[in-house]
């Protein structure tokens, strides 16, 4: 790895002065553009924890961590982020209801003893729309809660990322309370760049029965590529979870035919094709078609 990664460290910058902008200059011009701005500027602060977390820009951990520090999109700790994001990157358990912690998948049997209406709302849910919509809410109140169940069965690493998450909300607080943005447009910017994030992870895997198999290609190179840092490459991430975003399309150029290969084509044109083909429709059944009890 290189010493210092400019690219990232020059993103960071413009989604700092992107953040600054809509939340104080912007807010007194039109509050609908100070959203739309502030929104995509949380939305690329998430793409950039999730550069942190794989080791960029810098080599030291804790200098990288400092850098997006502050908890834009509120929600999520960025140490919980961290662990769990990790526990994801064990291919072999991706999509696993319970040992992947970024799978939309349920347990069959959990899932035959919901009520209609949560059974209702998780299948709209796995719509593009349905994730858009109702998914920055239904995952905010399913991490909280197995969160918490952690935390009350003594998981110091739990509790731990939910004390420094203190601090990180203190900075945005502090920012906000001398910023002209109102509260309530703000809480709007962050859900809006909650949203903007579900459109990565909404097909990022798929149940298949090869743990190689399950991880999209998006060949898309247009603005969404951009926000989420091309993980619409995701296989490529995967494959390669060390190398800086700015590398994966030439590394997939290069590659294309092995990676399309590894995953069993699992590919899109864009992310044009995924709109038209899943805004109203799901993509796949909330209970995972593949998944059984280890005791069978």
């Amino acid at each position: 790895m290189r010493k210092v990664e400019w690219p990232t460290l020059a993103l960071l910058v413009l989604t700092y002065a992107a953040f600054g902008l809509g939340t104080t200059v912007l807010a007194d011009w039109s509050v609908m553009l100070a959203i739309c701005v502030t929104g995509v500027a949380v939305s690329m602060h998430a793409s950039l924890c999730h550069e942190i977390i794989h080791g960029h820009p810098f080599r030291q951990r804790r200098l990288n961590e400092a850098l997006v520090f502050p908890a834009l999109g509120l929600i999520v700790p960025y140490l919980r982020f961290r662990d769990t994001h990790l526990a994801h990157h064990r291919d072999e358990s991706l999509t696993d209801p319970y040992d992947d912690p970024e799978s939309n998948f349920w347990d069959p049997s959990v899932w035959d003893r919901l009520s209609p209406v949560m059974q209702g709302l998780l299948v709209w849910n796995n719509t593009l729309i349905g994730r858009m919509l109702l998914g920055p809410m239904i995952g905010t109140v399913c991490f909280i809660r197995s969160d918490l169940r952690a935390a009350r069965a003594g998981d110091r690493r739990v509790r731990n990322g939910w004390l420094w998450h203190i601090p990180a909300l203190v900075s945005v607080v502090l920012w906000m309370a001398h910023a002209q943005m109102s509260v309530w447009a703000y809480l709007v910017a962050v859900y809006l760049a909650h949203a903007l994030q579900k459109i990565r992870t909404f097909l990022e895997h798929r149940a298949h029965e090869r743990a190689r198999g399950r991880t999209v290609i998006v060949e898309d190179r247009g603005p969404l590529a951009l926000l989420f840092l091309n993980n619409n490459l995701h296989v490529v991430h995967h494959a390669h979870p060390n190398r800086p975003w700015y590398e994966l399309p030439v590394l997939y150029r290069t590659h294309r035919d092995r990676f399309l290969k590894r995953n069993d084509n699992y590919r899109y044109d864009s992310y044009g094709e995924v709109f038209a083909r899943y805004l109203v429709k799901t993509k796949d059944p909330v209970p995972h078609p593949h998944w059984r009890h280890p005791a069978e």
